[in-house]
């Protein structure tokens, strides 16, 4: 059944481009790109030249053009053709590390980090998560002090996504007081003085999406390099949670329907005692139960980003979303293991790969406990 806005006759040839690009650049390479550790860059460039990697970025800044929604499709139709949650974290991470830079407007940061990246020719990345500061934002310790015409910044930032390829950092400091109110952003040239990156961590899963640490040393930054106003970095952040949030969501519920594919495929074709495992009443049951999880958190997730989209006042529903298909992806994506039975164990099989993706989007972009406690918050208040 066709989604009058997810499957207008745009977002169907969106669908179609993307899959037609997951299948002849991905699929045949992703094995070997989690054995490295990374993704090449020439991957960013392919998709660039596809008309992928821009989209939802507005054409003046150099990307596409295209909404929030147009992002998630590709994200939908990239897990459904054969790729990650993780491929999607590697490729796509200018999807958190641009759009503070792009609302703030300054033309010069426009044009030395948006455009380059947007083209496939650089990468940026975001960091904000330190040793002492992962979901309380409001407590990094990162410190830029102001000297001149220069910020200094010394500090450590962890758990950051393409950190090891990023040629630009979008960075959370303090420049201010405690507490949310002072927080800036700095955009972080990766080859600045004194700013040490760690080789990449080795990780659960998304293992074709590098993860590396930062350490600032009296790193010295242009002022003009502030995103924004000074001491405004918490609230730029917060704007962005939201999209963060759903397209994690997306994310969490596309592998939930891949993996429901895979094993009614799967099903089909395994035979056991001379029929297939499909004809028995409790593999039919089991399947039957992660199609109605898969459908319950696509239905959500979909209706909440609609009404963001709309500008509704739903930070409640993104919370509720997000643990939705979360919490269904993590079952899905257990039963997919367990009825592809010792193959599903085995690395050549694509469901243990979602079966270890699987794992960080109930940590990412706010784990399902903060998210809980965002509900709680908003209907207790």
């Amino acid at each position: 059944m066709h989604d009058p806005i997810w499957d207008t006759p745009e977002r169907l040839a969106l669908r179609e481009s993307t899959r037609r690009f997951t299948e002849r650049e991905v699929v045949p390479n992703i094995a070997a790109w989690e054995e490295a550790g990374a993704l090449p860059l020439s991957l960013h460039r392919t998709a660039a030249d596809a008309g992928l990697l821009g989209v939802g970025f507005p054409e003046h800044v150099g990307g596409a053009g295209g909404t929030a929604v147009d992002t998630w499709v590709i994200a939908e139709e990239m897990i459904q053709a054969g790729g990650s949650s993780g491929l999607l974290a590697g490729l796509f991470t200018h999807g958190i590390g641009l759009p503070h830079l792009i609302t703030a407007g300054d033309p010069r940061q426009i044009d030395r980090v948006a455009r380059p990246v947007l083209a496939g020719d650089a990468i940026v990345s975001l960091a904000i998560t330190e040793p002492e500061a992962g979901s309380d934002v409001a407590g990094i310790t990162t410190r830029a002090v102001r000297e001149g015409d220069e910020y200094v910044v010394t500090g450590a930032k962890m758990f950051i996504t393409s950190a090891t390829r990023a040629d630009f950092i979008t960075t959370a400091v303090r420049t201010g007081d405690a507490g949310a109110g002072g927080i800036s952003l700095l955009v972080i040239d990766a080859d600045s003085p004194g700013l040490e990156v760690s080789a990449p961590l080795k990780k659960m899963g998304w293992l074709c999406s590098d993860t590396g640490e930062l350490r600032f040393d009296q790193v010295r930054v242009p002022a003009g390099n502030l995103i924004g106003a000074e001491n405004s970095g918490f609230l730029q952040i917060m704007q962005q949670f939201a999209a963060e949030r759903l397209s994690l969501a997306v994310q969490a519920y596309a592998t939930a329907q891949r993996c429901l594919d895979l094993t009614i495929r799967y099903a089909k074709e395994r035979q056991t005692f001379g029929r297939p495992i499909a004809t028995r009443q409790v593999v039919r049951h089991r399947i039957a139960e992660m199609a109605r999880q898969v459908d319950v958190a696509r239905t959500y997730t979909r209706a909440v980003a609609e009404r963001w989209q709309a500008g509704d006042d739903v930070i409640k529903e993104i919370a509720m979303a997000k643990n939705t298909a979360v919490f269904a992806c993590d079952r899905v994506v257990d039963d997919a293991v367990q009825l592809h039975g010792g193959m599903g164990y085995m690395r050549e099989s694509e469901v243990e790969r979602h079966y270890r993706d699987a794992r960080i989007l109930g940590i990412g972009g706010g784990t399902n406990e903060i998210m809980t406690e965002v509900v709680s918050r908003l209907l207790l208040a």
